[in-house]
């Protein structure tokens, strides 16, 4: 099989990666379960936790749960890449160990993404009013590539991995992750569906993010030389998708 080709019997995999999520990660599997179908499945990777992570997930005993765990720990950008390698269905989505779905995020993504080969949605936060997102994203701007592409450089455009999904078909071009991406895999994507004008936004939430200190995404403002850094390696991913666009 190739990696533009799905394994004829799963529609959506969902990619989780894991590390020392045992706190919570049981409340997320629940909630991905919930939606998936026969024909689905749920690709979890465990960076090296030490905690009981892995043995949360197996004690769901569920057929659509596939476990991979990783030697030694590498890394959140590393994990999500082999878990979208792993996957074998024809839409993947992306999820966090830490963060609940909500009820009708997994077939609004798939309708999205027959007409678009990425998609993000809007990002609500656990504990607030329900439909109101802290992160939104309008539908009218999809379509607005270049925009886009412009606002992820400068660092305003709400792209979260946790409300992000892509159609296999792009998959060639997503991975590898360019060798220097050492986070905001999400941002990435997004580069990648922007410049391809594949890009879809749902303005619905998808997914409720908790907030607690060991979030992946800083909540605080980072140091001025950490931002450069993080706007030159998003300026090179720019140039990486452009390469891998016109050789696709």
């Amino acid at each position: 099989m190739s990696a533009a080709e799905p394994a004829s019997d799963v529609r959506v995999s969902v990619c989780l990666a894991a590390h020392d999520g045992a706190q919570f990660v049981d409340e997320q599997v629940r909630s991905i379960l919930d939606q998936l179908g026969p024909s689905d499945e749920l690709v979890v990777v465990d960076d090296a936790s030490t905690d009981a992570t892995v043995s949360v997930v197996e004690s769901f005993d569920d057929p659509r749960i596939a476990l991979h765990c990783n030697d030694v720990n590498v890394g959140s950008v590393r994990t999500f890449e082999r878990a979208l390698g792993l996957a074998r269905g024809a839409y993947l989505l992306l999820a966090d160990q830490d963060d609940v779905w909500v009820p009708g995020r997994l077939e609004a993504m798939v309708a999205a993404l027959q007409t678009g080969g990425v998609v993000a949605t809007s990002v609500a936060v656990l504990g607030d009013p329900p439909g109101r997102p802290r992160w939104p994203l309008r539908a009218g701007d999809s379509r607005r590539y270049a925009a886009n592409v412009a606002a992820v450089l400068v660092g305003v455009r709400w792209y979260f991995g946790c409300a992000m999904g892509l159609r296999r078909d792009l998959l060639p071009v997503v991975l590898p992750f360019p060798a220097w991406l050492t986070e905001s895999h999400d941002l990435w994507i997004g580069l990648v569906g922007n410049v391809r004008h594949e890009m879809r936004h749902l303005e619905t939430p998808s997914v409720q993010r908790r907030l607690h200190g060991a979030n992946q995404t800083p909540l605080r403002w980072r140091s001025l030389p950490t931002i450069l850094r993080a706007r030159v390696m998003l300026v090179r991913c720019l140039v990486e998708a452009l390469r891998r666009s016109v050789r696709a």
